[in-house]
């Protein structure tokens, strides 16, 4: 079970945002990722809770900032409540959208391992719905996606995979790199793996 700790940044200013302690671990109904989020300051900012079938589809997706919530899983395309500060007012969406996406590094791992993509240029088409925080605010965006290599790279565990993505968001076509590990993000823009305590989950 992976365990760890990432750091956010902005990806254009580095600014630092949050860092994420994070734990991970696949099993026989998919894959779940559970973290807390504090701030340079030392402040709580928020969580995560998502949890993966076998396919890849996200079965339950639970986020919390700013007094903020969302519940959302994969249900004529993707559903979700969101919930404001105050409890009284919750509102439903629905969109024709694959999965969800964030600034967590657990959605970049949920989507790889969704489309689930061999070594090739062309690039795969992929429409999530993203919440944005402090107030989780929803937006469908669109990206392509494209496994560009697959390295063994030697450890003390034994060889260790690392896939690089090509991620084009389809609407402004920036395009960055994006390399995982198994179930662990190495690197991607505004993220920065700075802990693990054990290697990363391998998927079948």
């Amino acid at each position: 079970m992976p365990r760890g700790r990432y750091s956010l940044h902005d990806p254009h200013d580095h600014t630092p945002l949050a860092e994420e302690h994070f734990h991970c671990a696949t099993g026989p109904s998919g894959w779940r990722y559970v973290s807390q989020l504090t701030a340079p300051s030392g402040d709580h900012l928020g969580s995560v809770d998502l949890a993966l079938d076998d396919l890849g589809r996200p079965v339950r997706l639970e986020l919390h900032a700013a007094s903020w919530q969302i519940r959302g899983a994969a249900l004529d395309g993707v559903t979700w409540v969101r919930t404001d500060p105050t409890g009284t007012h919750a509102t439903e969406g629905n969109v024709r959208a694959h999965a969800f996406t964030g600034s967590s590094p657990a959605f970049l791992v949920a989507t790889a391992r969704l489309l689930r993509l061999t070594p090739s240029r062309t690039p795969t088409r992929v429409r999530l719905v993203a919440f944005t925080e402090p107030v989780l605010a929803p937006r469908t965006l669109d990206q392509s996606w494209a496994l560009v290599k697959s390295e063994a790279h030697a450890t003390d565990n034994g060889p260790l995979t690392v896939d690089e993505y090509q991620v084009t968001a389809l609407d402004t076509g920036e395009q960055h790199s994006v390399h995982l590990a198994g179930d662990v993000v190495l690197a991607a823009p505004g993220v920065e793996l700075e802990d693990l305590e054990s290697p990363p989950s391998v998927f079948d």
